[in-house]
């Protein structure tokens, strides 16, 4: 503190504190932002925006750090948020009600937290003069009349609440880039895995709970007839794409994939985990096939992913 105050009276510059916003920093994909941010990148402070709503979650993970300050506030609350982005440079926008089933049961709260949350957040960015906002989407957003691989450029066939959302709030970061200069990235994530994945509840995504049933003795419950496919993402290979976010210099205001490029079944699921399993009846609302093309991403950010799915179910 001397030292800097001893740098103001003699007008020489001092550094200007390095400062994101990770929104829905609490949860599965953003606690790996947060930490990522402070033990790799040495940020001086991260601010969490996490109103802690979510049911899916065994539990919420929380970075010990002191630079790390944790805000229980919604993002539908403008007036509410609107404080803590002076002086952010970084918004990575991940809060959501982020599961298709939930969002089709209550589609006006779905609405709420992901189109009025995502403006929320982009207007406070652009009033506080961020230098970027990087928003978490969704491949849901291709539903089933497009053919993988999936290209950012095809037309969007949303079949939920959920992935109608998700891709209004691509649009408003679209429009804030053209029309207010404000540099937005949107990531599609393709069925993303990993340490602290949901696990609670009938709607946890597939490979965190056949792995919790497995440990607890239960049968694998297959969806369907099981032969659905999925581009699955580790969530490492998800936070280096939001990483690389941070520096890019040019493609704002598009979109992009975040997968890997490869798809299994959800019956080559169960082989790798290996156990018994159950049928139970297929659910509206969701895509019959997934898989990525990551080209556009690999050019732009410079990013490909690292982990294989195999190798993490071992």
């Amino acid at each position: 503190m001397i030292n800097k105050l001893k740098n103001i009276i003699m007008g020489k510059p001092t550094k200007k504190p390095n400062v994101a916003i990770v929104t829905g920093g609490n949860g599965f994909i953003g606690s790996h932002i947060v930490d990522a941010l402070i033990e790799d990148y040495k940020f001086d402070e991260v601010r969490i925006i996490d109103n802690l709503s979510s049911d899916a979650h065994e539990e919420f993970y929380y970075n010990k750090s002191l630079k790390v300050m944790n805000y229980k506030f919604d993002i539908a609350d403008f007036n509410l948020i609107r404080p803590l982005f002076k002086g952010v440079s970084v918004v990575f926008h991940l809060a959501a009600e982020s599961r298709i089933q939930p969002a089709i049961q209550n589609p006006t709260l779905a609405t709420r937290t992901n189109v009025t949350g995502t403006c929320n957040v982009l207007q406070a960015a652009r009033e506080a003069g961020c230098d970027r906002v990087i928003y978490s989407s969704t491949s849901s957003a291709y539903g089933l009349k497009n053919t993988p691989p999936l290209k950012e450029t095809m037309p969007n066939d949303c079949l939920n609440p959920y992935s109608v959302t998700k891709v209004a709030g691509e649009e408003l970061c679209k429009m804030y880039t053209k029309l207010f200069g404000l540099k937005t990235i949107t990531f599609r994530y393709f069925n993303v895995y990993g340490d602290r994945q949901c696990t609670k509840g009938q709607y946890a995504p597939v490979i965190g709970l056949f792995l919790k049933q497995k440990q607890a003795g239960k049968d694998m419950t297959i969806v369907g007839d099981g032969l659905q496919t999925r581009d699955y993402t580790n969530v490492q290979d998800v936070v280096n794409a939001n990483l690389s976010a941070m520096t890019v210099k040019e493609g704002f205001g598009e979109i992009y994939n975040v997968g890997t490029g490869k798809e299994h079944t959800i019956l080559d699921i169960v082989k790798m985990i290996g156990g018994k399993h159950k049928f139970i009846p297929e659910r509206i609302g969701e895509s019959r096939f997934t898989r990525a093309d990551i080209s556009k991403t690999k050019k732009v950010l410079n990013w490909k992913p690292t982990i294989k799915l195999k190798n993490y179910l071992k």
